[in-house]
């Protein structure tokens, strides 16, 4: 547990390393950290290297393939109970909170069919961030990710 005094602009976050990092399924719990100290409209930056991909063909890819944008996977669970919803659930709902980045193995393009946004250079990132911005962006650092509770004192 890490209490934080208010939120942040921006959260960098991993999965905690292997095997935590193996999928982006298993990701998602990474980001479930980092959602819980960044402002609504910032920004989480995951680093998980994610070598077995989503899983290609698991329920979690299956929910991604059907929905159009994460408030479509929240309509689809709204109808219908899928195996293993948790994970797409919690991600369409951090993605209501804030944009997410990956930076993983896994191909820009698929990034993207999975309704997020790869981060192929995470210092171009904050970088692109902090463009425009009138004050230095407060970024948070979760090295440990999921292993990390943060919250909001």
């Amino acid at each position: 547990m890490q209490p934080v005094g208010e939120l942040f602009d921006v959260v960098i976050t991993t999965n905690s390393g292997y095997p935590l990092d193996q999928n982006l399924y298993q990701a998602v719990k990474g980001m479930s950290a980092a959602a819980r100290i960044v402002k609504k409209g910032g920004a989480i930056i995951i680093a998980a290297e994610c070598r077995a991909g989503i899983p290609d063909g698991s329920p979690y890819d299956q929910i991604l393939r059907r929905a159009k944008d994460p408030e479509d996977i929240l309509a689809l669970i709204a109808r219908e109970t899928y195996p293993e919803q948790w994970q797409g659930q919690v991600q369409a709902l951090i993605q209501r909170k804030a944009t997410v980045f990956v930076h993983s193995s896994i191909s820009d393009e698929v990034i993207r069919a999975a309704h997020l946004l790869p981060a192929g250079d995470i210092p171009a990132i904050v970088g692109r961030l902090q463009a425009g911005q009138e004050r230095p962006l407060r970024i948070a650092v979760l090295p440990q990710g999921p292993l990390t509770i943060p919250y909001l004192a």
